[in-house]
């Protein structure tokens, strides 16, 4: 077999997986208002289980509803009444040969006011969380024990729901980090002091877990071995704790990282490595005879295949690559690689309104909505303009759906925007994208013509059924005096090399990743650079954290970056910039300024064809959207109803 230990089975105490794949917690807003298993989320996880996934481990479910919660719509497991849906969750994830854990949870300082209807959060002692800013009220000694009987009762709860086993969320900087952390727990009770002492919370729930449930019903821990902050549980302490924990019967450790004032090393933007953190489950596999799960950035099988056969870990826990595509370990056994969605840690599932949703799948958290994938009775020719990543998805659902389909790109290779993308460590995870839907265009056999500029006579042509325009966006240029000058590009004549600016003075202007990547390209060409950050629509879409990586490593490489300036003038040799605040302007001497502000839509065909053509659609970034995760779910959701659409039109 190529994947001889991805696919031999695992063992968590006396529990037998499949696989070694684990798809880990990860909060989707999937549960009812009161906490409750909704069908959304039952549907949710069975495709994961269906795709082949060894371990399910669910998203945190709060043990103490009023005091616990760490998100709005977060699965309850408080009371006896919630038992049900969780039987429900448990035959559903079972009938795929799957295993369920269900992640207990107490979120403790990293709760705020607003998820516990103005009651001030707990604690083990009163010390801020820098991320939430809430003061903690310290739990007495007696609130301590209620906790703990609160953990065993949830865990008694999942076994009578038959789920298989119970993982105790101890990283990320909740409640049960906070007891092991020194300078979390200053209690002067038998819960704090000592490290023996600090331990007591966790190993009280474990042993109570263990008499209550059975010796063998499998207790697994999920611990941050480095949380990355200055006061923060390091890989020392993890060690001695680990070993701790072994003793007293725990049958795994989940080696997770991170915690809420260190948010970036729990979900990591796309400037990561894959595996980055895999060390850290090695450390741990040192000290250790029982499992140890590995997570964090895991993309690719032959990766994970590596990080088993060198003995790393036991399991690999993939999390977002599951939202990305449920059947990764299904694609995997089958030979299917180049059909995976890898995940590229966009933070678009982190950062999402409402629900669970993800950039390249638009059904995560819709799998009910989009369960019905109708064909249609009769073939009929759609032709999309564009062969970016939202008219590659049109393609590939109306293909699937049984219609014909021509696309029609003007450059010589397909993937859009995508191909701008120039930062090494997230060029690579773009390329994983463009390569899939390129392979799915190939194994479709969808009709691709490159170097193919599009005409409203030539679309015409082939009598249509309908047209679907991906034209995408063209360059952004802002209303500045002086934007009309000659020694002014756009970022697209940068990174495309139609200007060639080489060992100069440049004043970038914008934000986001297309700007920074353009900083980078001029910097590495030579160029002295001066980056005045402007806020732009598309910069909104990448995370605080993903802002912060990019700029300092922009500075590292020698970038000037100014902030919190407006562009006022560009001169022949200089840029008037002017503070928000106080208004006081400067100039600074430069010889080429690069605008790199965004797109704006690029949509020439439209209206020239709607004078002939009933059945127009826009997509992307055509029809003013600027995120990867809107033109996706543009061509995925119209080519989803395009029946329905030109029926109404």
């Amino acid at each position: 077999m190529k994947y001889r230990y991805l696919f031999s089975k695992g063992y968590i105490g006396k529990l037998t997986l499949q696989n070694r794949v684990i798809m880990p917690g990860m909060c989707t807003n999937l549960a009812g208002a009161n906490g409750e298993v909704t069908d959304h989320l039952l549907r949710y996880y069975e495709e994961r289980a269906m795709g082949g996934t060894g371990l399910i481990i669910t998203e945190f479910a709060v043990i103490d509803h009023e005091l616990g919660k760490g998100a709005v719509n977060q699965l309850r497991i408080s009371h006896d009444s919630y038992v049900t849906g969780f039987y429900r969750l448990a035959n559903v994830v079972h009938k795929y040969g799957s295993k369920l854990f269900v992640q207990l949870h107490h979120a403790g300082r990293e709760s705020n006011s607003l998820l516990t209807d103005g009651k001030q959060i707990v604690a083990p002692s009163p010390v801020t969380c820098e991320a939430i800013g809430e003061k903690p009220r310290e739990l007495t000694t007696e609130e301590v024990k209620e906790l703990v009987k609160k953990f065993v009762t949830a865990a008694i709860r999942c076994k009578e729901a038959g789920v298989d086993g119970v993982e105790l969320h101890g990283a990320h900087g909740y409640l049960i980090s906070q007891f092991l952390n020194p300078h979390t727990n200053l209690r002067t009770d038998m819960y704090g002091g000592s490290f023996a002492n600090r331990m007591r919370f966790l190993e009280e729930i474990i042993i109570g877990i263990k008499e209550q449930c059975g010796n063998d019903y499998p207790v697994i821990v999920r611990l941050s071995v480095d949380e990355f902050d200055e006061d923060g549980i390091d890989v020392a302490l993890s060690k001695n704790i680990s070993r701790y924990l072994e003793k007293i019967g725990v049958d795994a450790i989940h080696a997770s990282a991170g915690n809420y004032n260190s948010m970036e090393k729990v979900i990591e933007s796309p400037l990561y490595e894959q595996g980055w953190r895999v060390y850290l489950a090695e450390e741990i596999k040192k000290e250790v005879n029982i499992p140890v799960i590995t997570v964090g950035s895991i993309r690719e099988p032959k990766y994970v295949e590596s990080i088993l056969a060198e003995g790393k870990a036991d399991f690999v826990a993939i999390g977002r690559g599951h939202i990305a595509d449920p059947e990764w370990t299904k694609k995997t056994l089958e030979g299917r690689e180049k059909e995976i969605r890898l995940c590229i840690s966009c933070l678009h599932c982190a950062y999402s309104k409402g629900h669970i949703s993800c950039s390249i799948n638009v059904r995560a958290g819709r799998e009910l909505e989009f369960n019905q994938f109708r064909t249609i009775g009769e073939s009929h020719h759609v032709v999309i303009v564009g062969g970016g990543p939202g008219g590659m998805e049109a393609a590939r659902i109306l293909t699937l759906k049984g219609y014909t389909v021509t696309i029609l790109e003007k450059a010589n290779e397909l993937g859009g925007q995508l191909q701008l993308v120039t930062e090494p460590v997230y060029k690579k995870k773009m390329n994983w994208y463009i390569d899939y839907l390129v392979h799915e265009m190939e194994r479709l056999k969808v009709d691709i013509r490159l170097n193919e500029e599009a005409t409203v006579e030539k679309i015409r042509s082939f009598h249509p059924h309908a047209v679907i325009l991906a034209t995408g966006g063209k360059p952004l240029i802002p209303q500045i005096k002086g934007i009309e000058q000659p020694h002014i590009y756009n970022y697209q004549e940068v990174k495309l090399e139609q200007k060639v600016v080489k060992n100069s003075k440049v004043a970038a202007i914008g934000s986001g990743m297309v700007c920074h990547s353009t900083v980078r390209k001029l910097i590495e060409a030579g160029n002295e650079v001066v980056l005045v950050e402007v806020p732009t629509k598309s910069s909104c879409k990448i995370s605080p954290q993903t802002r912060a990586r990019l700029l300092t490593k922009l500075k590292k490489m020698g970038a000037t970056v100014i902030t919190n300036h407006n562009v006022r003038k560009i001169l022949p040799n200089a840029i008037l910039i002017e503070e928000e605040n106080s208004g006081e302007q400067m100039e600074i001497v430069v010889d080429q300024v690069v605008i790199a502000m965004g797109v704006t839509s690029y949509n020439p065909l439209e209206i020239g064809l709607r004078e002939h053509l009933d059945n127009v659609f826009v997509i992307g970034d055509a029809a003013g959207h600027v995120s990867l995760g809107e033109a996706t779910k543009g061509g995925f959701e119209t080519g989803y109803a395009l029946e329905s659409l030109v029926r109404q039109g």
